[in-house]
């Protein structure tokens, strides 16, 4: 198992696109891929887990990622985040 926190820096937060674009990525990858916010885990790789999370700007979230391809999963989960979620 590998974590890693980052902030959210998306003005709107992980709205519908985002969120996507998010999901697009992780479902890439065989490793169970979740993310905590406060006391909330989502699963990265369902839309709704991630619009339930009410990730908003400025928010810290913890990728939590556990497989056989969970580095490699972790490290595309941070750099979709911090190239802008498609936005």
């Amino acid at each position: 198992m590998v974590k890693a926190k980052i902030m959210i820096r998306n003005l709107t937060g992980l709205h519908l696109r985002p969120a996507g674009a998010l999901c697009n990525k992780a479902i890439l990858y065989k490793s169970k891929i979740q993310f905590r916010k406060g006391d909330n885990t989502a699963n990265a790789k369902s839309v709704l887990s991630v619009l339930g999370a009410c990730v908003k700007c400025g928010d810290e979230i913890e990728f939590i990622c556990e497989g056989e391809d969970e580095k490699e999963a972790l490290e595309a989960m941070i750099r979709v985040v911090e190239d802008g979620l498609g936005e």
